[in-house]
């Protein structure tokens, strides 16, 4: 192996001793290199694992509709790396589809129902999370209420959902609030349970900015380096494998798993609980607008 390659970050770049993605050629070492296929994720969420095996820890999720390009498809799963941050893992064969239906609209509200027809009395179908995308083919109303349309016939509440491209709000951290009580998940990215990185990388993608993954990758990148003492609503503070946003400049909004929920917390206070485990913040960020 060379030295190059044991510089790259393996949940960024797809390579094994057997394949790697033909974009990292000259830089690894592998067997063979491929160009991948695109593909999209055609269920609610799954999971990305470091290796093919349900059993294995999750790294991050993927929403319905979000891209990926394809290396590897065997034993029932897929060799993947994410489009919007280039995540590298492997998940269910099943959970992809083509990538070939252009995208209209994502779900704008933390989570939502997907029902067999334009009636909220329909027993529900599934269950989606803010930041999934899918394609409208239709409209209707039912006593009120008006449905956007699957091209399976399925309805989604159309106050829950906005045009691809349109953001519910400017504000990432009111993004953030919008979570208060979510389920602590570790790998965790939707409605349905979040981790830290997690809440702070979609909050900000649903507001149109996109950002790193994990904790660290958010603290070597995410915006400028800024003090302790210049904090204010919306900068985001990190310690050693955690992450959290400034809601105001007392109060700190995390996904924790301390109350195994998101929540707020008087940031002083935080810093002593947290202490004795992360010890002190080791960084301060301010996302760019």
């Amino acid at each position: 192996m060379s030295n190059t390659e044991t510089t790259l970050d393996r949940r960024l770049n797809a390579y094994r001793a057997d394949l790697a993605d033909a974009t990292l050629k000259g830089q690894v070492e592998a067997a063979r290199f491929v160009e991948g296929t695109p593909a999209r994720l055609a269920v609610p969420v799954a999971a990305l694992r470091p290796r093919p095996d349900l059993a294995a820890g999750i790294d991050t999720e993927l929403l319905l509709g979000e891209d990926v390009i394809v290396f590897e498809r065997a034993d029932g799963f897929a060799w993947v790396k994410a489009k919007a941050d280039g995540y590298v893992g492997y998940l269910p064969e099943t959970a992809l589809s083509g990538a070939e239906t252009a995208l209209t609209h994502q779900v704008v509200v933390p989570r939502t129902f997907v029902y067999p027809g334009p009636d909220l009395r329909f027993p529900v179908s599934s269950a989606l999370s803010m930041g999934s995308r899918f394609t409208v083919v239709g409209e209707a109303e039912t006593r009120g209420t008006r449905y956007h349309l699957l091209a399976d016939g399925r309805a989604i509440v159309a106050s829950h959902c906005l045009p691809v491209g349109s953001w519910p709000d400017d504000d990432y951290v009111a993004i953030a609030a919008r979570f208060l009580e979510t389920p602590y998940l570790w790998g965790g990215r939707s409605g349905f349970g979040i981790d830290c990185s997690g809440l702070v990388q979609l909050s900000l993608q649903m507001t149109g900015r996109g950002a790193p993954r994990d904790s660290d990758m958010q603290a070597a990148s995410l915006g400028e380096v800024i003090s302790r003492d210049e904090l204010r609503r919306g900068d985001l503070v990190f310690w050693k494998g955690h992450a959290g946003i400034m809601e105001d400049e007392r109060t700190l909004l995390h996904a924790n798993g301390h109350t195994m929920t998101v929540a707020r917390e008087d940031f002083e206070a935080a810093v002593k609980r947290i202490g004795w485990l992360y010890d002190m913040p080791t960084g301060y960020r301010r996302p760019v607008a």
